[in-house]
């Protein structure tokens, strides 16, 4: 007994030791991500320093900044985010639930799939600008028509996220399910929605990037307010930084979004053993 207690106490002591790099790891890796841009905008703030560029179209970071803090400090900063952050939202929202449940039906139900799917596919096509018109011409310049725009735009990769991941789960696993003589509903829930899941996480980031894309177009319909709106108001009157610190914020606020539906979805998809969640990936 008594030789045994160095024995544990040696093989404690690199386990604790081993916590502080892992710890160290975990943090480290996310600031991998900033690296990128941060050394672009230091080396073309260095640029326009030596004097190689004046600046006047492509603005240095240092311009950008004091853009942000004027607006910020003048109270237009929050008034234009909170107005495009309230529309991506209702647009996700609705986009998402009508994409999940077409989706849902068009996967499951092959004869829904064939009446649905080849019209879905051609409304597809229709660039987001071209909507433009039609929804002034049916819903008006207010607030209604942007959110359907935007909620357009989150549909359609939902949609296909959703319809092509049932249709690609393993006929094995759907028989295991048969042969446990499982009812419907539980056959959703313990083979299906997990099947699904992993795909449908990546729809629904995929159709939030759009989201964000659609709502500068949907700003383009009589909007007094939003960054979509902060972006034509810049080319309009000539302002380049304006213009570049609207990219940047819709750039901020799109990883930010996209990073909160990747800590939702994390609990739910603990289960995958999956290349990317070897160590180091």
């Amino acid at each position: 007994m008594i030789s045994d207690a160095p024995v544990l106490q040696q093989s404690s002591e690199p386990a604790e030791g081993a916590a502080a790099p892992s710890r160290l790891a975990r943090y480290a890796r996310p600031m991998l991500g900033v690296l990128l841009p941060l050394t672009v905008a230091l080396g073309w703030e260095f640029l326009v320093w030596l004097g190689w560029s004046n600046g006047r179209l492509v603005p240095p970071p240092s311009r950008v900044f004091a853009t942000i803090t004027d607006l910020a400090r003048s109270g237009e900063l929050v008034r234009h985010i909170a107005a495009t952050l309230w529309r991506v939202g209702l647009g996700f929202a609705f986009g998402v639930v009508a994409g999940t449940l077409l989706g849902a039906i068009s996967g499951y139900w092959s004869l829904a799939r064939r009446l649905l799917d080849p019209t879905v596919q051609a409304l597809r096509a229709i660039p987001s600008l071209a909507w433009v018109p039609l929804f002034i011409l049916w819903l008006g310049i207010f607030e209604t028509s942007k959110i359907v725009l935007i909620a357009v735009g989150v549909f359609f990769p939902v949609y296909l996220g959703v319809m092509g991941a049932i249709l690609i789960v393993d006929r094995k696993i759907v028989e295991v399910g048969r042969t446990f003589r499982l009812s419907g509903p539980a056959m959703i829930r313990r083979i299906l929605l997990p099947a699904v899941l992993p795909a449908y996480v990546v729809s629904l980031r995929v159709g939030l990037g759009l989201g964000w894309m659609f709502v500068v177009a949907a700003e383009l319909i009589g909007a007094s307010e939003g960054l979509g709106y902060l972006l034509l108001d810049g080319q309009q009157l000539g302002k380049p930084a304006q213009i570049l610190a609207a990219i940047v914020i819709f750039a901020i606020l799109g990883k930010l979004t996209d990073w909160l539906i990747e800590i939702a979805a994390a609990p739910f998809l603990r289960w995958q053993d999956a290349f990317g969640r070897t160590k180091g990936a």
